[in-house]
């Protein structure tokens, strides 16, 4: 006889589903606000902090799979937020940055973005919110070694 299931509400995947579905709807409104979804967002957010990197290197940082950024990349690019240029060391590569308007996407979201933070910091507590995210980069790292 095999042994029962917990109860599905109390599954991890099911709890971290609701933990990151309870934290975007603060997110959300802010980004329809500006015609982003959240994987768009997630582009600009890397391009912010690292321009010069290629189209790879963009989907390991947001947590994209390759065909769902082709499309997102295809998008900021006809919306003139994101440029494509051939590496100077490898032709057959390419990298990608944010375009002045790009930049000013991501300088317009951003202030937006931070109170969202500060909200949930304050309702849910400096101190835990800082262990929320030692823990799950403490469970990342754990199952990902």
């Amino acid at each position: 006889m095999t042994e029962p299931l917990r109860d599905f509400r109390h599954s991890l995947p099911m709890e971290l589903l609701r933990a990151r579905e309870a934290a975007m709807a603060r997110f959300r409104p802010v980004l329809r606000e500006y015609g982003l979804t959240e994987q768009q967002w997630r582009v600009i957010r890397v391009l912010a902090d690292n321009e010069g990197i290629d189209a790879s290197e963009v989907a390991a940082r947001s947590y994209l799979l390759a065909p769902s950024l082709t499309r997102i990349l295809q998008f900021l690019e006809r919306e003139g937020l994101v440029r494509r240029a051939a590496d100077s060391n490898d032709q057959r590569r390419s990298v990608l940055w944010l375009t002045q308007k790009g930049r000013q996407v991501f300088d317009s979201v951003g202030p937006d973005s931070e109170r969202r933070y500060e909200e949930i910091e304050a309702e849910f507590g400096q101190d835990r919110l800082e262990q929320l995210y030692e823990l799950l980069a403490d469970f990342y790292t754990t199952l990902n070694s």
